[in-house]
């Protein structure tokens, strides 16, 4: 189950998302206009978690080979509309305006023998995620810089049927697929 909620009186979103009974993945998100300096962003919602802040940098931190595409490289990218872009190291002290997004990730599988390797790997797969889409935002700006608050509803809404209608075809071509092989061996 994925659960996504907005709350309009502050910049916050929240994703939750539970597979299994021990298993779930808690996003929280919040905005600024800052460098990622607020150390404290989160202290109310989780002061007796232990957490380990990680620094996402855009444009100098590696991401996987396989998600690699250089139009959504931000040291390569300039935006046409706005003149940001072709990133270098130490960008964040150089250019305006700002926008950071604070991430609270919470990972918990609670099955004995289990539980640190694949809460580790979940992490580090939501850190991937992240990265890969807030370089996809900053390369794609061109896209979305000029849209109204209609628009982007607009286009959510064809992105949601988009992506209900390719989910329901490879589900039922999976299907397909087990009973057309159960056919074959009986």
């Amino acid at each position: 189950m994925l659960l996504k909620e907005y709350r309009i009186c502050m910049p916050l979103t929240v994703d939750e998302c539970s597979f299994l009974p021990k298993f779930s993945i808690h996003i929280e998100t919040k905005y600024e206009d800052n460098k990622g300096s607020n150390d404290s962003i989160f202290d109310s919602e989780a002061k007796d978690l232990e957490r380990e802040v990680c620094f996402i940098d855009i444009a100098c931190d590696e991401i996987p080979e396989r998600y690699y595409k250089e139009s959504e490289d931000p040291k390569h990218f300039k935006s046409e509309k706005t003149g940001r872009g072709q990133l270098r190291e130490g960008w964040r002290d150089s250019h305006q305006p700002i926008m950071c997004s604070y991430k609270l990730v919470t990972v918990k599988f609670e099955v004995w023998g289990l539980q640190t390797r694949v809460e580790q790997f979940v992490h580090k797969v939501v850190r991937d995620i992240l990265l890969i889409g807030h370089r996809q935002a900053f390369a794609w700006v061109d896209e979305w810089y000029d849209m109204t608050m209609d628009d982007v509803r607009e286009y959510e809404k064809n992105m949601h049927e988009q992506t209900n209608i390719k989910v329901c075809n490879q589900h039922s071509s999976t299907v397909d697929d087990i009973e057309s092989q159960a056919q074959t061996s009986t």
